[in-house]
């Protein structure tokens, strides 16, 4: 009876060590497990790629890196129809999670594939371009971090930087549902400070050295808006400020080294890194739902000191007009 006893104690052991293996095995399995990650970027321009750069090297940071992590990285060149085949492939590619980067990437991944959850990125106002019906709970299987920036306090930057500008010219692409929604806020500003605003539009880069030159016969100074077509083509816009004399003041960052004097700005390098956070969770099991769309999570004065020079701006009369932007 005593061996009988001891035989199924041994046996007990013996079931609990084989299940604990598995467990371990699992465990390994799945910490090995290559995670598939889809990327659908608009367009190639400096802003975007800092994006994408770092939302991999964020992930790179949380150990999603070298045979753990597979990317797809596909690129639209502005092309709609592009966009549409593109988001195809990644519906089809059955990944763990897609990254779109800037709203028209992130519209056509969604019309595509509701399915595999979705991060996006550069993208100013979501609930308008429905991506979700509550940025606060996403209802869309899509979550991630706007690119929405101070638009009020930037005018307001704008006319102190240049005080004697009447006229602020306005330039971006009318297609853009993000560059719709920052000029509606950046005219009824210019209005509101009793300035003149002076808009033109470019469908592609092709257009804007001819919409900038126009512009700048008519402005004093130029807002431009994280508008991903003005984007792409700042060298040009820059090109066109330096020889018409007239400065041009940028929404972000980037923007700010190939053309305009000055901005209080977000960084999209830091920009992607925090999407990419926001990627990792979902990764390790959280549900979309659950995880509110971000806004930035700060904005920097960042400077061009030969442009500066160029229009007579120092620097500290740019970290005094910092002071209006949020």
């Amino acid at each position: 009876m005593k061996m009988n006893k001891v035989l199924l104690s041994l046996a007990a052991v013996g079931m609990v060590g084989a299940l604990a293996a598995c467990g371990n095995s699992a465990s390994a399995s799945s910490a090995n497990k290559t995670v598939k990650v889809g990327i659908l970027q608009l367009i190639d321009q400096q802003a975007l790629n800092a994006a994408n750069k770092g939302f991999k090297e964020q992930l790179a940071k949380e150990g999603f890196k070298g045979s753990k992590v597979k990317f797809d990285n596909l690129n639209a060149q502005g092309d709609q129809g592009n966009l549409s085949s593109m988001s195809a492939r990644l519906k089809s590619d059955k990944n763990t999670v897609n990254l779109a980067i800037a709203t028209p990437a992130a519209q056509a991944l969604l019309k595509a594939d509701n399915q595999t959850p979705m991060v996006f990125t550069a993208v100013t106002d979501p609930k308008s371009a429905g991506l979700t019906g509550d940025p606060k709970k996403p209802d869309k299987n899509a979550t991630g971090v706007t690119d929405m920036v101070d638009v009020k306090g930037q005018i307001d930057f704008t006319h102190q930087l240049f005080p004697k500008a009447k006229t602020i010219g306005l330039l971006y692409n009318a297609a853009e549902e993000n560059s719709v929604v920052q000029i509606k806020i950046a005219r009824q500003e210019i209005a509101k400070l009793g300035l003149k605003a002076v808009v033109k539009t470019a469908a592609t880069t092709n257009d804007v050295q001819q919409a900038a030159e126009t512009l700048a016969g008519q402005a004093d100074a130029i807002y431009i808006p994280t508008d991903n077509t003005a984007a792409a083509a700042m060298p040009t816009i820059g090109k066109v400020s330096a020889a018409k004399k007239v400065p041009v003041v940028t929404a972000d960052a980037t923007m700010v080294k190939l053309a305009g004097v000055a901005t209080v700005g977000i960084n999209y390098e830091d920009l992607g890194k925090q999407t990419a956070k926001l990627a990792v969770k979902i990764i390790k099991g959280k549900k979309v739902s659950s995880l509110a769309v971000q806004a930035p999570a700060k904005a920097t004065l960042v400077t061009n000191s030969k442009r500066m020079a160029q229009f007579g701006v120092t620097k500290a009369q740019a970290e005094k007009a910092a002071k209006a932007v949020e």
